[in-house]
């Protein structure tokens, strides 16, 4: 357990979509965040694991075994490609029984990602709705969505901290009503596309008309395709944050951002 901490998003991987998690030219890990609590503790989640998830969390000196729960956006492998590896070691092989496992329901029951006997190692399985509230550790945090991301149902999540709202957006395509989602002061953003295509994911011009409709404090954006990795995402990053005024990282891997800094 990681006492007496600013909250913190560890990237164990900034890669997205199925080319560059084929190529693994970026991690494909997904996120761990450590969230401020009580005076005593922090909660400590893996977001959407994809392959790589527990390398490069122990790589980094990261501990599974202090995870209370997992979250998963949506069935995709690039989300949740090591969310069974990550089962195993939060638990330690199922012989200390904890955590909560969160995903929509069509990746627990219709096309299911998490094993079935690995379903006992933790203390709750809970499948995902739009709109509600869940609590892991000692942070709320609340579903938005269903985003538009093909058949398997995406949510994004608000959650909500001592100070502040974290909100993380994961793969959709742009729509009208997605900023209205949005409640973070500070959001991490998955940003695939260089330039607006027709597949179900954001680009860099989605991005930057978010950014200006909801003037957030800090916009992270990571979870890259091949288009944004030749493009340089840091160079995006500088120029999205001239054009919109608000300060956009660029996320790398193994990046650790202390988010009350």
């Amino acid at each position: 357990m990681v006492e007496n901490t600013e909250s913190q998003l560890i990237f164990l991987g900034t890669g997205g979509a199925r080319v560059m998690m084929s190529r693994q030219l970026l991690g494909t890990g997904g996120m761990w965040l450590i969230l401020n609590g009580t005076e005593i503790s922090v909660t400590e989640i893996s977001v959407d694991p994809g392959p790589g998830a527990l390398v490069h969390s122990l790589r980094h000196k990261l501990k599974p075994a202090d995870l209370d729960g997992i979250i998963i956006s949506h069935r995709h492998l690039d989300h949740c490609g090591d969310i069974n590896a990550m089962i195993e070691a939060m638990t330690q092989g199922g012989y200390r029984k904890k955590g909560t496992v969160f995903a929509p329901a069509d990746a627990l029951d219709n096309d299911p990602v998490v094993l079935y006997y690995l379903r006992k190692y933790v203390q709750n399985l809970t499948a995902l709705q739009a709109g509600q509230e869940y609590k892991v550790g000692n942070v709320t945090f609340r579903t938005f969505g269903p985003l538009k991301h093909g058949p398997s149902t995406t949510f994004g999540f608000n959650f909500f901290l001592n100070h502040f709202i974290l909100s993380y957006l994961p793969d959709t395509a742009y729509f009208e009503e997605l900023p209205s989602y949005i409640e973070g002061d500070i959001i991490i953003i998955n940003t695939v596309l260089y330039k607006p295509r027709k597949v179900l994911h954001l680009s860099v011009p989605d991005v930057k008309r978010l950014l200006i409709k909801l003037k957030p404090q800090k916009a992270i954006i990571t979870h890259f395709g091949m288009e944004i990795w030749r493009a340089g995402p840091e160079t995006i990053a500088e120029k999205l944050s001239r054009e919109t005024g608000i300060e956009v990282i660029a996320a790398r891997d193994g990046m650790r951002i202390f988010l009350n800094a």
